[in-house]
């Protein structure tokens, strides 16, 4: 493992076979293995990288967000509960709350692409191979399982139904 200058070290963090660029934060109990972090970046807390992942410049992978085998551009956001496997995330990307890069289909690994400038929203689910361009657009709750042309907005979510009194009955 190599640490550059002035690099912060959480508390119960662990870093193996791993670097870390100069300024650099870790925050508090992340786990960092066989992994590149950029300067400027901050990790954690809760974090979790493995599998050669490389973070870019000055992202922020924050609270119990896992990366597998991923390649994160530089000024990208992953700041809450996300799973991003066997990805790459151009810069200045942002990944919401509670999305998952799905990327296993039972019998071999898949990966996805996403370009520069896009935007995922909370609780989307990417089902790989998928590509996502630059400034597309993910709404919120979408499950992805087709490419996403430059600039295009993906809305994918069921329609939503409301069945007067079931709930109760179903409940009593």
């Amino acid at each position: 493992t190599k640490i550059g200058k002035g690099v912060r070290i959480g508390r119960g963090s662990v870093i193996e076979n791993s670097v870390v660029e100069e300024g650099a934060i870790i925050e508090p109990y992340s786990i960092i293995r066989d992994s590149h972090i950029k300067s400027g970046a901050i990790v954690g807390p809760f974090a979790h990288l493995r599998n050669h992942s490389v973070i870019g410049e000055g992202s922020h992978i924050g609270n119990f967000v896992e990366v597998k085998a991923s390649e994160i551009g530089s000024h990208v956001n992953a700041k809450h509960l996300a799973y991003i496997g066997d990805a790459q995330i151009g810069d200045r990307t942002n990944i919401g709350a509670g999305v998952v890069f799905a990327n296993y289909d039972g019998k071999q690994k898949h990966r996805s692409k996403v370009g520069q400038n896009a935007f995922i929203g909370s609780n989307s689910l990417i089902i790989a191979p998928v590509t996502l361009g630059d400034y597309s657009y993910i709404a919120g709750g979408s499950v992805i399982n087709k490419n996403i042309e430059e600039g295009d907005l993906a809305i994918a979510r069921a329609e939503l139904r409301i069945l007067k009194g079931k709930g109760k009955e179903k409940l009593l």
